[in-house]
């Protein structure tokens, strides 16, 4: 197979924050990118085009090994650590052919590294695993010379050294089982279809660098050629938008055919309808470089920025085709590839993102907790987002909730949000903490709910009669308690400490005021009818709610949804009725 039949495999190197992936990126094309990013930490999309030319010249470890380089080179996409990056998509799959997924060997799997693997099986994207960081092993000896290979450097490194490494690399292992995945060392692998290949390394000081690029040629030409051949027509996926004073332009990548300069392309929107504009530039990356050069035509696979004709919205993560005048075709196609990432539920929570990759891996993960999503948008979260969770309340108050991912709030909105507290809103730029946060909400959420329909059926209340406030003795009496557990409603019946009725609540008043309920802490004036409090409280220090037998072990199977002091207050209780008759409640 000739280079002109087969393109470049586009790779993205993925992981945890600050385990090394542009630093991996980094020793790839000689360069230190990451001393000009913020923080040390990739803040965009950046690609990398490494023709075959320039990998058989730095890497003599391919001849070495008796590898012809038959791909023309390879793609590589920079992502942040976040899993939406990992989640670029085309039609039928993840943009990315391969990936490397990048895990510091001292720190192993992280949560951000777990949501990557998710990602990456979720997509079938075949990865390595680059263990980076080895030199960071207390006592590794660094190999300096090219005749000893990485195996036989690692092997033969002092036994407490090697023990240490031993053990990260299979409790790195061992981890990836659980996820599904069977991950070896590469020098121990025969059958790759069956393993997934760690190459240990150290992009500071460059050891296992050779061996992970031949490991990435040596899997792109053997299992991804079929994947790989080129056709014509132009097709790819918007990555980012710039906005510009003059004009915008679309940082891309060109996975399929060709683009010319003044060629008509479809750019789909989120309802999947396609928006036709011609291309007035077209701008590709130079190899090994972060620089772009003005082109007439250009071939996949490529990194782009592309200037329009004319200008109109466009949302990260798109994608984009030549047009060729066949609109109802190319709706088709569009409507196919959204609807098919992005489904959602006839009922469940509103789900925002900044971009289409954001917003499906965000339904990925979603989907993996069991959380049904109702709506799902890109952009930052609007009244429209307001009025269909408030439209939850009224379905299932479980649902009243928007997680935005990597977006903030409109400024018009935030009143709407200010004066309903009902609607709880998550924002978070982490996407397993967002998730984290709502399953932790959610719960809460339920318990609240169940705790609400438990006393809807019964009151749980322990109150204290404060002597110094009685302001009628009888017809209704009239005086002030302390609420000292549980919560307080008129028509709760309550009884004293020695079981005997005292009688029905018909009224409370907070300052002043009548309230229909009062809860843990507050103090308030209550009624009841047909008591004399002279003659019955004088000597009582506390009222308990009188509940029935069957209200009591009710309460005490849902003992999870009580606090400690409504826990306490059900064992009092059943003491007291206990007096009468030793078998209650048991």
């Amino acid at each position: 197979m000739t280079n002109n039949q087969i393109r470049q495999p586009i790779c993205t190197i993925c992981g945890h924050v600050d385990h090394g992936k542009t630093s991996i990126l980094d020793f790839f094309r000689k360069s230190s990118l990451q001393e000009t990013e913020a923080g040390g930490i990739t803040q965009k999309i950046s690609f990398t085009l490494y023709p075959k030319e320039q990998i058989e010249k730095n890497f003599p470890i391919l001849a070495k090994n008796k590898i012809k380089l038959e791909i023309p080179g390879i793609l590589f996409i920079d992502t942040p650590g976040h899993a939406a990056f990992t989640n670029l998509r085309k039609r039928g799959g993840s943009l990315a052919d391969l990936a490397i997924l990048v895990i510091d060997i001292n720190e192993g799997i992280k949560p951000q590294t777990a949501e990557v693997i998710q990602i990456l099986k979720n997509n079938k994207t075949p990865f390595i695993i680059a263990l980076n960081k080895i030199d960071n092993i207390s006592g590794f000896r660094t190999n300096k010379s090219p005749e000893i290979s990485l195996q036989k450097n690692i092997e033969s490194q002092p036994i407490n050294v090697k023990s240490v490494f031993d053990e990260r690399y299979m409790t790195i292992s061992g981890a990836f089982n659980s996820h599904g995945f069977d991950a070896n060392l590469f020098y121990n692998i025969t059958d790759f279809t069956k393993k997934i290949a760690m190459v240990p390394c150290s992009a500071r000081t460059g050891e296992g660098m050779d061996e992970l690029m031949m490991m990435l040629c040596g899997l792109s030409q053997k299992y991804l050629t079929e994947r790989l051949k080129l056709g014509t027509d132009a097709k790819g996926v918007i990555l980012e938008v710039k906005k510009e004073k003059n004009n915008d332009y679309a940082e891309a990548v060109l996975y399929d055919g060709e683009l010319e300069k003044s060629d008509e392309i479809a750019v789909a929107n989120i309802e999947g309808n396609p928006i036709i504009t011609k291309v007035r530039v077209i701008e590709e990356i130079e190899p090994l470089s972060i620089k772009f050069r003005t082109k007439e035509k250009v071939h996949a696979a490529t990194g782009l920025r592309m200037q329009f004709s004319e200008r109109f919205d466009i949302l990260p993560g798109m994608p984009f085709l030549a047009y060729k005048g066949n609109e109802e075709k190319v709706k088709e196609i569009f409507k196919k590839e959204l609807t098919e990432n992005i489904r959602t539920d006839k009922k469940g929570i509103i789900a925002k993102a900044d971009s289409l990759g954001s917003l499906e891996a965000l339904l990925v993960l979603l989907r993996q907790s069991n959380i049904p999503i109702l709506k799902a948008g890109i952009g930052n979260i609007n009244k429209n987002d307001f009025s269909n969770a408030k439209a939850n309340l009224e379905i299932d108050e479980m649902d009243a909730i928007i997680l935005g991912f990597n977006v903030s709030i409109n400024e018009d909105a935030k009143e709407l949000f200010a004066e309903n507290k009902s609607i709880k809103v998550l924002i978070d730029e982490v996407i397993y903490k967002l998730i984290e946060n709502l399953i932790k909400l959610r719960d809460e959420k339920r318990k609240e709910i169940e705790k609400r329909k438990l006393m809807e059926l019964a009151t749980l209340c322990k109150l204290k009669i404060l002597h110094q406030y009685v302001f009628r003795n009888t017809k209704p009496a009239i005086f002030g308690v302390k609420v000292e557990a549980g919560k307080l409603t008129p028509t709760t019946n309550f009884m004293n400490e020695e079981n005997e009725d005292i009688g029905r609540i018909k009224n409370i008043q907070s300052e002043k005021e009548s309230v229909k309920e009062a809860f843990e802490g507050m103090e308030v004036a209550i009624s009841i009818p047909g008591v004399n409090f002279e003659r019955q409280l004088k000597d009582r220090q506390f009222l308990y709610s009188d509940i029935g037998e069957k209200q009591f072990k009710n309460f005490r199977k849902n003992k999870d949804l009580l606090s400690q002091s409504e826990i306490k207050l059900l064992s009092e209780i059943a003491d007291i009725k206990r007096k009468k008759s030793e078998a209650w409640g048991k």
